[in-house]
């Protein structure tokens, strides 16, 4: 099976058990987050064995819609933009990357959630997207875009002022992955990896 094959009946499996009919009282949330990225590390060609591959604090934002019910499990897509996640300034080992480059992701997720009312802790993670984009590509990866499969995992806390609106704080760790093998599938660890941390605010519906 290919690795596309793969990730399509992974997410189709995700999708079917949370389409099953649920309780009135199941929630939709949507979640328009801002936050940063931080401890990114990418496997530079050309930079010299003095650059570390670590990146400065960068702006991300995005949003999350989510399912959850009374119950501990829940369901989200989340969506994460990082206009500049590949600036590095001046004084960082005298190395700059020629252009703007970005990252977006794109992840199908399970949420595990503590169900204890108003304040409620959860656990998250899954598979999805992962790319990254350069303005001047030659230099460093071979070629302007990559779309990688990765995965994420994290966690935070939601809790709400109202019957719809409350805030989200959530922090995760994001990893591309690669096939390695040209038969079948071969999973790799990629090296191109972060950590994100936002808050948001949360609409129920």
């Amino acid at each position: 099976m290919s690795l596309r094959k793969l990730c399509m009946t992974g997410a189709l499996a995700v999708l079917v058990s949370v389409a099953a009919p649920s309780k009135a009282s199941a929630d939709w949330l949507l979640t328009p987050f801002i936050g940063a990225n931080f401890n990114g590390s990418a496997n530079v060609t050309g930079a010299g064995e003095d650059f570390g591959d670590q990146f400065e604090r960068k702006l991300n934002y995005g949003a999350s819609l989510a399912w959850m019910g009374n119950g501990a499990l829940g369901f989200e897509v989340d969506f994460g933009y990082s206009p500049n996640f590949f600036d590095v300034s001046p004084d960082d080992n005298n190395f700059n990357f020629i252009g703007d480059g970005n990252v977006t992701t794109l992840m199908a997720n399970l949420v595990v959630g503590a169900p204890t009312g108003g304040v409620r802790p959860y656990a998250s993670g899954g598979i999805g997207l992962i790319r990254q984009r350069l303005d001047d590509a030659g230099q460093f990866f071979g070629k302007v875009g990559n779309n990688d499969f990765g995965f994420n995992v994290g966690g935070g806390v939601m809790g709400f002022m109202n019957d719809h609106v409350g805030l989200r704080g959530d922090i995760r760790y994001f990893r591309a992955v690669h096939d390695s093998s040209n038969d079948g599938v071969d999973l790799d660890l990629g090296d191109f990896n972060f950590w994100r941390g936002t808050v948001g605010v949360m609409f129920k519906f």
